[in-house]
């Protein structure tokens, strides 16, 4: 690996990242029986007002193609976790709506996502590194031009 400085940052937010998403999944998997992107699909639902998102936000949140998208929700619709609904604006668009069952799986599994985030990022850094690793990135984040 290169000298550069920066260079190592990137390489070592790459590492962290996937080791720490590994490790997550691992626990929701093993303790919820739930795959993590179903997980982050609940939390945006769970986030949004009543609980409902049109699918193309979603797809746009999950970085998915629409058609990934909807079938990524099939299964979480089969798994009694989601329902889909025409749009009430626009006929032609579909509303993902978390369900009671959904409610019931992300409140679970919740904690152990929180907790598996602290013992395996947070509790390693100090307020004030946090702050700072948080500005850099935000930098980065509105330097980059519109997708």
């Amino acid at each position: 690996m290169s000298g550069d400085p920066r260079l190592q940052a990137w390489r070592t937010l790459l590492i962290v990242h996937a080791e720490v998403v590994d490790r997550l999944a691992a626990e929701l998997r093993a303790v919820h029986d739930l795959p993590l992107s179903w997980y982050e699909v609940l939390l945006y639902l769970h986030e949004s007002p009543e609980g409902r998102l049109r699918m193309h936000e979603l797809a746009e949140s999950l970085l998915l193609s629409r058609s990934s998208a909807t079938r990524f929700v099939e299964r979480m619709e089969r798994a009694g976790l989601v329902t889909r609904e025409a749009c009430e604006e626009d006929r032609r668009g579909t509303v993902v709506v978390m369900t009671g069952h959904g409610r019931e799986v992300f409140a679970r599994a919740a904690p152990t996502h929180l907790e598996g985030i602290r013992r395996h990022f947070t509790a390693h850094l100090g307020d004030e590194e946090a702050a700072r690793i948080t500005a850099a990135l935000r930098r980065v984040i509105e330097a980059l031009p519109p997708a």
